[in-house]
């Protein structure tokens, strides 16, 4: 007998995607993409406003490019893989927009539906 994965959410098939390079979990809709320019600790990330399939850890202070912010690592809820952090708080008064956001790197994410 085969296991199929189970995920927590499904996003629409008629939208771009992204998923986990690792186990193919959806993880985000195109549409909450707000930024590519972003610097991950693998390289390049990118910066979501909302994400599926993804777990949270704890908050630390940690001093980023950008100055001093409170992260949360998030992690993949599926094969447990980090992919990145989510910005709980922003020292800078600048950097406040990145409060709620999410971070996943390049690295562990893949396009899936409609790229072509």
């Amino acid at each position: 007998m085969t296991r199929s994965k189970t995920f927590q959410a499904y996003l629409p098939n008629c939208h771009r995607t992204y998923s986990c390079i690792h186990c193919r979990a959806h993880l985000a809709n195109h549409d909450e993409l707000i930024s590519k320019s972003f610097q991950g600790s693998q390289g390049r990330a990118y910066l979501f406003n909302s994400v599926v399939n993804v777990g949270c850890g704890l908050a630390e202070e940690r001093v980023l490019l950008t100055g001093l912010h409170a992260v949360a690592d998030i992690y993949c809820e599926n094969c447990k893989t980090t992919l990145g952090w989510k910005y709980e708080h922003a020292f800078e008064s600048s950097q406040k927009y990145k409060e709620g956001k999410f971070i996943i790197e390049l690295a562990h994410m893949i396009k899936d539906n409609g790229w072509d």
